[in-house]
């Protein structure tokens, strides 16, 4: 795409000519075009994508680890204790949720299915359920391993902590809500002033 500019583009000192820069657009959501929400679904759907892998992996290290755990309480594993047991299908709910979630996004993007400007509250909505849903299936992973799950020693411990940067991660719930809700509204989300 060849820049609109009327003039060519320094970056950091290096001459760019026009014919080299790939999109010149306005500033803020007005701005945004295909390109943009390309980059858009990629990012977002790769940040999806990663923090359930990280869900899926705690999931995984709960359920291979249950069998050897034991209580005083009980005469079996944890495995049968049943509020473990309610708090495994809780995450495996939460696990086919994000899951289906993130599939269906990606699977209407890349079937070119137009939704218009509904694109960005499909995109954002779909990040931010899906770190929800996996940083909830990461927590009471580390409900149900225990204590052991602190240590550097157990996998779990790094699962945690990489699973609470999904909520830093663009597009942060702060940002998702507002978004969301100026789009649902028909609020311009570049209308000044932002607030009140």
């Amino acid at each position: 795409m060849r820049a609109t500019a009327s003039h060519d583009t320094i970056i950091k000192g290096a001459f760019v000519p026009n014919e080299a820069v790939m999109n010149v657009c306005l500033p803020g959501f007005a701005g945004a075009g295909p390109f943009h929400v390309s980059l858009f679904i990629w990012a977002l759907g790769g940040f999806a994508g990663v923090y359930y892998g990280l869900a899926k992996r705690a999931y995984d290290e709960v359920i291979t680890g249950l069998p050897k755990r034991s209580s005083i309480a009980l005469t079996r594993s944890m495995a049968y204790h049943p509020e473990v047991q309610h708090m495994v299908a809780d995450m495996r709910i939460a696990l086919e949720s994000a899951e289906a979630h993130v599939d269906r996004v990606c699977d209407d993007w890349s079937n070119g299915v137009d939704h218009g400007m509904e694109w960005p509250i499909k995109i954002v909505a779909m990040k931010h359920s899906v770190v929800s849903q996996c940083w909830s299936v990461v927590d009471t992973a580390l409900d149900v391993s225990g204590g052991s799950g602190i240590f550097k020693r157990s996998r779990l411990e790094q699962i945690v902590r990489d699973a609470r940067l999904g909520r830093i991660h663009p597009t942060n719930p702060m940002f998702t809500h507002e978004l969301v809700g100026k789009l649902s509204l028909g609020i311009n989300p570049d209308e000044t002033p932002r607030w009140g």
